[in-house]
């Protein structure tokens, strides 16, 4: 009988190519994550983007447009508005104001004495100041009556400038700077 001696070499391929198949695994798994991450993250900014737009289209959607203000009888002030460009329509009950005189004479809004709701609403083309409109709709314009009637009127302050903000509920505010000119009358311009 014959003997054969016959060494066996270690094979190391098959090391190598079991590392390189754990390297490709690891590196799956490590893009999962890293698209997760993204995915996430694209999810989060496109919501929050989402939840800008609703909020800028909300102020947008109710807001005012002043277009002029006059001294009125009483010296109060009546204002001349539209709703602005991609409003709806809006209870005109909705709508308030705060009138801030200057040199710290003092400050007024819409729950004063001079109230502010539906009969301070009119259409333009309307004279007086009656029943009042409700909804206020973008193809009408309107003037509002701003009853001053403290430390704010315009003989009190004449010569001087007032800041005004109206305001929609659930929509936007309308800052306006009312210049009152020195000996103010009727029909006088504010703005």
């Amino acid at each position: 009988m014959r003997t054969e001696n016959t060494s066996q070499e270690e094979d190391t391929w098959g090391a190598i190519g079991i590392g390189a198949m754990i390297v490709f695994i690891s590196l799956i798994l490590v893009a999962a994550v890293a698209s997760a991450v993204i995915i996430q993250t694209a999810e989060k900014l496109q919501q929050n983007a989402q939840n800008t737009g609703d909020q800028t289209s909300d102020e947008l959607s109710g807001k005012l447009s002043v277009m002029q203000g006059y001294v009125d009888a009483n010296n109060d002030y009546v204002l001349y508005v539209r709703l602005a460009a991609g409003s709806s329509s809006i209870p005109a009950a909705t709508v308030s104001w705060q009138l801030y005189c200057g040199n710290a004479a003092g400050y007024e809004d819409s729950t004063g004495a001079g109230g502010f709701g539906q009969a301070n609403v009119q259409r333009q083309s309307v004279s007086a100041f009656g029943a009042g409109v409700s909804p206020m709709i973008v193809s009408n314009s309107y003037k509002i009556l701003i009853d001053a009637q403290g430390v704010c009127n315009a003989n009190l302050i004449a010569g001087q400038d007032a800041q005004l903000y109206i305001h929609v509920e659930s929509g936007g505010t309308t800052f306006e700077t009312l210049s009152v000119p020195a000996g103010a009358t009727t029909g006088s311009p504010v703005i």
